[in-house]
Parts: C-alpha cells; structure tokens; sequence
C-alpha cells in the first residue's frame, strides 16, 4: 500500500502532506512553523463541506474526516489555501520536494 503525498508550500517553504494508509495519520512536513501548525491543524479536523454530484447546481453538505482515507484527504486539501495561506502545490513532483525541500 503506498501513501498518498501532495507537495504544499507557505510564505517561501516547501514542504508536503501524507497520508499513511497503514495508520490513518496525516503527516504535514513545512519549513516555516507557523505554515505547517496551520495545515496539520486543518488537516486533522472534520469539515462540513458541499461536495458536487450530477450537475453544477446539485451539492450535498458532507462531514469529511480527513483521516479517514487518501480520498478523504484529496477533497478537504482543496480547501486549505483559502483557511490557512497553505498552497497546495499538486502539479510540483513532490519526490523532487522531498529531495529538494527550498526553492
């Protein structure tokens, strides 16, 4: 079983996000402190969130728990820049972050 990662980066740090299958826990890995309290709280709350369904115009209000699955996960990351300034960076390789963690 792999754990999903995405890369995210605050205020001039790179850093990332995973999710370990195994054990249900997200890790959130930041150079800047404060970037990464912000994202690992956020991260490990349940969120009410309208997630879409048939049409544009069809939400359902969900409680997501972000530690339940990648998928999980996948859906509350898309509301992190807008709670805590923590961008999620999905089109950076996240290996090359891990690697190469500035830019």
């Amino acid at each position: 079983m792999e754990n999903f990662s995405v890369a995210i980066s605050y205020k001039g740090s790179l850093g990332w996000v995973e999710f370990d299958e195994a054990t249900k826990k997200v890790l959130v890995t930041l150079g800047d402190e404060e970037g990464r309290t912000l994202a690992e709280n956020f991260l490990t709350t349940t969120h009410e969130i309208k997630i879409p369904h048939e049409t544009l115009l069809d939400f359902t209000a969900e409680i997501i728990n972000p530690n339940e699955s990648a998928e999980n996960l996948k859906i509350v990351l898309t509301r992190l820049w807008e709670a805590t300034g923590v961008h999620v960076d999905w089109s950076r390789p996240v290996e090359y972050v891990k690697l190469h963690p500035h830019y």
